[in-house]
């Protein structure tokens, strides 16, 4: 498995980079020797935050993870893809597609069964009619992280949701 490892806003010492590659590298067991890992470490304010992308065939592996100690976030990265592996590898095998740079005997060997997806909660509700900045403010007086409403000026269902820096997104359906 082969490592870009790069920083923002922090040194990647070679201490850090030994550690990303012993942890990550953990993971090289399912990959080919020649798939690319991107890592990119960074820290704003107290928040020490890893990313890593593994490309796969036709997908990208990727998660992120934040707290306040990187090794820490480092740690977490690492079962966060593992689990996501093992997740891909079933879609892979039950669809009897390539797997691409994973390895042979990782797709070959029997999965332990995830967890069923179950939904265990169904909500019905009157979808009024209102702008997506008020139904941003219904958002947060309700204390939700996202909203589903019926958009006023084009007559739609929309969805308006919290994004990271107290920012709002809107998602309208493309018919």
């Amino acid at each position: 498995m082969k490592f870009v490892i790069v920083g923002k806003n922090v040194e990647v010492t070679d201490n850090l980079k030994s550690t990303v590659e012993e942890k990550i590298g953990k993971l090289e067991r399912y990959f080919t020797p020649d798939t690319e890992a991107k890592v990119t470490l960074s820290v704003e304010k107290d928040r020490q935050k890893i990313e890593v992308t593994i490309p796969v065939k036709g997908s990208i592996i990727r998660s992120e993870q934040v707290s306040n100690d990187m090794y820490v976030s480092i740690d977490l990265v690492e079962e966060i893809i593992e689990r996501q592996l093992k997740k891909y590898k079933n879609k892979i095998v039950d669809s009897k597609r390539e797997g691409g740079n994973l390895k042979q005997e990782f797709l070959e060997k029997e999965s332990e069964e995830e967890e069923e997806i179950k939904i265990v909660r169904s909500k019905k509700f009157d979808v009024k009619p209102m702008y997506p900045e008020d139904a941003c403010i219904q958002m947060e007086l309700l204390g939700h992280s996202f909203y589903v409403f019926c958009n006023a000026e084009t007559d739609q269902v929309n969805v308006v949701y919290k994004r990271k820096g107290n920012t709002y997104g809107l998602i309208e359906p493309e018919l």
